[in-house]
């Protein structure tokens, strides 16, 4: 089964998402106005049928009312199965009420894992606070809750907080973890490469870690496969194919590339040995699909 391990779907009539209804703010990865609209389960396997993709896995995206949105898209699963096939949803594991939130997702068939996103750039992190999680006691304790619940944690962060991330997860050790977005390397430069395959290992060291192969399109309009190439083998090396899974962070990376760019220089890149596992197996089994 062929599964993209880390979409997004939306419909702003049914969730609010302040981000998509904040017109004319910038982020991280450029101007999101072409994607200020619906992005509804039909349009997103309309891109991924036709590229061999029999599954997905959504992972939450910023609602006003992170329970809403995990309980509309079990609403669009159950009316198309394996579409999401699972969800990651988001519980606030600093705050409070962390065991009755992670109480309340366990009751919600298609959700596998939590997210809550630990590492954004200086611009966004000044608004939010967000990289000082890692340094929160409370946040590390929500993290052991997760697990005990039975889920699965999706880790997004700068490359900058990779070490730090591995200190806390290394004390967590039945927590399944899955990076997202290669653990965002945003400088391609030979240097920034360098800085960010460093810091990388301490996570690719933790045998809970699997990496996902997704959202480098965010980063540079008009890449290539040749541009992504030294990233995507490096995570393999450092991961093996048995811990890396492919996402297309659609529709998010539709702002740069369609989405059989993305698929194409993935497939380019991979060995045919490795693309069972890691355009599908893997997610599978971490999924527990």
């Amino acid at each position: 089964m062929q599964v993209d391990a880390h979409h997004h779907l939306w419909d702003l009539k049914e969730v609010d998402y302040p981000w998509l209804n904040a017109r004319g703010q910038k982020r991280f990865f450029g101007d999101p106005t072409p994607i200020q609209r619906d992005y509804p389960v039909s349009e997103f396997r309309a891109d991924a049928v036709p590229h061999g993709f029999e599954a997905s896995v959504h992972i939450q995206v910023g609602a006003r009312d992170p329970m809403q949105e995990a309980r509309w898209v079990q609403s669009v699963a159950d009316s198309n199965p394996f579409w999401p096939a699972a969800q990651v949803a988001y519980c606030d594991l600093a705050g409070e009420g962390v065991e009755a939130n992670l109480a309340a997702l366990l009751k919600i068939p298609t959700v596998k894992g939590v997210r809550q996103i630990v590492g954004r750039s200086r611009v966004e992190d000044a608004a939010t606070g967000t990289n000082l999680l890692l340094e929160d006691p409370k946040f590390s304790e929500g993290l052991k809750q997760a697990a005990a619940a039975g889920f699965s944690f999706d880790l997004q962060l700068i490359p900058e907080l990779m070490h730090k991330a591995a200190d806390v997860l290394a004390k967590i050790e039945e927590l399944p973890v899955a990076l997202c977005h290669c653990g965002s390397p945003s400088d391609w430069t030979a240097s920034g490469l360098r800085s960010w395959m460093l810091s990388l290992r301490h996570l690719a060291a933790l045998p809970q870690v699997h990496c996902k192969l997704s959202g480098l399109g965010m980063f540079r309009k008009g890449w290539s496969a040749d541009d992504i190439r030294p990233i995507v083998e490096t995570c393999l090396e450092l991961f093996g194919s048995n811990r890396c899974m492919f996402g297309s962070n659609f529709p998010v990376d539709s702002l740069r590339s369609s989405y059989e760019t993305i698929v194409s220089a993935y497939r380019e890149i991979i060995p045919s040995e490795d693309c069972e596992a890691v355009f599908g197996g893997n997610a599978v089994r971490f999924y527990r699909i």
